[in-house]
């Protein structure tokens, strides 16, 4: 999934209704296994390097994998969940909680560029046969449904969560979602 996808849908999945103080956290932890490529594709950007080099060689380096299977490990994850839990940190529970539904969302959408979601104990990887973006993969279709998603996702957290900030946020979001997909088309078609 997209990351903005991610981000709604895990607060249509995780928040409940009247509790902005739960959005924050929910939001951070959809978008923190994301960030490491946020970070790997704005360093090769300013270094000048060539989309296709990006996606088809610095991608799979070694230790640009481990730099993101460590934001996508699910015992990692877990670890900080439980510690959250017992500390009796909701907030840092909820982030926890969220980055794990995305990995878990992840899991069963990438083929190529899969991750090792049992990192460091394991390297092992899920090829799914369903990508969310190779269209030789069904990326055309899961594209459909993640957009269908998304758009079903917004206006019910709009109404699950009346207040200006939440709206502002879920917004922000949903603009995010549709500025993403403008610079796909113009950079990457």
């Amino acid at each position: 999934m997209n990351t903005p996808a991610h981000a709604v849908v895990n607060l249509l999945l995780l928040s409940r209704r009247r509790r902005p103080e739960e959005l924050a956290p929910i939001t951070a932890g959809a978008v923190l296994p994301d960030l490491a490529m946020v970070v790997f594709y704005a360093c090769q950007k300013a270094a000048g390097t060539a989309e296709r080099v990006i996606w088809s060689e610095r991608y799979f380096a070694p230790a640009w994998q481990s730099f993101f299977d460590l934001w996508n490990s699910l015992p990692l994850i877990a670890v900080g969940l439980l510690v959250a839990r017992w500390l009796g940190r909701r907030r840092w529970a909820l982030l926890f909680a969220s980055m794990g539904l995305h990995a878990l969302e992840d899991l069963p959408l990438h083929h190529d560029d899969a991750h090792r979601h049992f990192f460091p104990f394991s390297d092992w990887r899920f090829a799914s046969p369903i990508s969310y973006w190779d269209p030789a993969r069904h990326g055309g279709l899961v594209t459909l449904l993640e957009i269908a998603l998304v758009a079903v996702a917004v206006p019910l957290l709009l109404r699950r969560h009346p207040g200006r900030g939440p709206r502002v946020l879920v917004l922000a979001l949903a603009a995010v979602y549709a500025l993403y997909f403008a610079y796909v088309f113009a950079v990457w078609a």
